[in-house]
């Protein structure tokens, strides 16, 4: 036990003294991790983890090399930046509202007034009217027990905005995936068009990047690709969203032979399995290699569905109007969330149960048991 008791006092020792040596080796080995997990397979939600974990260590080895050098201007400079970016983080949070508010005014303005462009506008309203309910402290005065089960709302929503940061940090990831100009497929999903028969400003963003992907490509001495249009025809629609995709993709420069249509998909992960089908048939085995293309903030997701069907295929994200991001983006998140619901519902499902465990153990007065 005393030879014990030494060991860990040497290693706590050389810790002390050596921190620097030893957070340089644990952010090597941080890095390594995620780079091995995000290269092979990007489309992995444990990479934002991953990622995060080497962030942190970074930061950590980051403020002992600051401080190791004992430079007190150095150090008042870095101390100075830590403290602005907290408080710059803190004031980003408490004035949030702004922000949405902000957002939902232009999206009012300038798109349609359908329910996934006004989901802003409904944050803003869920933040008055819990912002009103505290100010007038209309739950001040409920028993503990009833206080202790609204409790979970906040470990919950915790968790939720974990997971949601965990989103965005993948969904940047994910934009900076290798491009690799030397694919034989680029498939393009669709999305609803103007009265029925034009491709909107949207879904023209995703083509003109597949064109000039393809462009790119073969300006490189490699093989032109063939694009697949994915989208199949709507109720209100005159034609399918392929056939109208190729006739954009046509008027503007892309040989027609070059152009296949995949016209029977209805949602996401149809796109990504009936265009790999499409493929497949074409090249006569699944060997070929793709990209697919949608707007930015769909990337993620789209690729998650295609790695739900096994299709091995990497997205590439044509820009989006910066005002339309924040809907979108919550639109994704939500649509990730509802893909994983099963993981999520479990986690929340525990932090509920264990705050009403909590209450029910107060009604009956016992406090042995009582851990909150």
């Amino acid at each position: 036990m005393t030879k014990l008791s030494q060991y860990l006092e040497h290693v706590f020792s050389y810790f002390l003294h050596n921190e620097l040596t030893i957070l340089s080796i644990a952010l090597f080995i941080t890095l390594a991790i995620f780079l091995i997990s995000w290269l092979i397979e990007p489309r992995r939600l444990l990479n934002g983890i991953l990622f995060t974990i080497f962030g942190l260590t970074f930061l950590a080895w980051f403020a002992v090399l600051i401080f190791s050098q004992n430079n007190q201007a150095l150090n008042y400079t870095f101390g100075s930046l830590a403290i602005a970016t907290m408080f710059g983080i803190i004031f980003l949070v408490l004035f949030s509202w702004v922000f949405f508010l902000w957002n939902a005014y232009f999206v009012w303005k300038y798109e349609s007034h359908t329910l996934p462009n006004l989901l802003t506008l409904f944050i803003i309203l869920g933040m008055i009217f819990i912002w009103i309910i505290e100010r007038i402290g209309l739950l001040n005065n409920l028993p503990q027990w009833v206080n202790l089960i609204l409790s979970a709302s906040i470990f919950i929503a915790l968790y939720l905005a974990f997971v949601m940061y965990n989103f965005l940090i993948n969904l940047l990831l994910y934009q900076f995936v290798p491009r690799h100009y030397r694919q034989d497929y680029l498939i393009v999903l669709g999305a609803g068009l103007i009265q029925g028969k034009k491709v909107s400003r949207l879904l023209g963003a995703r083509i003109d990047r597949a064109i000039a992907f393809s462009n790119k490509q073969y300006d490189k001495g490699k093989k032109r690709p063939k694009i697949i249009m994915s989208g199949g025809q709507g109720p209100d629609e005159d034609v399918s969203e392929a056939f109208a995709m190729k006739e954009y993709a046509v008027s503007h420069g892309m040989p027609e032979e070059y152009i296949l249509l995949e016209d029977n998909s209805r949602n996401t992960e149809q796109n990504m399995a009936f265009s790999k089908k499409v493929a497949t048939s074409d090249y006569g085995s699944e060997k070929f290699k793709a990209k697919f293309f949608t707007n930015n903030y769909h990337l993620l997701r789209a690729g998650l569905y295609a790695k739900a069907v096994h299709l091995k295929a990497n997205g590439v994200g044509a820009t989006t109007r910066l005002y339309f991001l924040p809907n979108a983006i919550i639109r994704e998140f939500a649509g990730t969330f509802v893909m994983h619901k099963k993981r999520h519902f479990i986690v929340i499902g525990l932090i509920a149960l264990f705050f009403i465990a909590q209450a029910i153990i107060i009604l009956l007065g016992n406090g042995k048991w009582r851990m909150i």
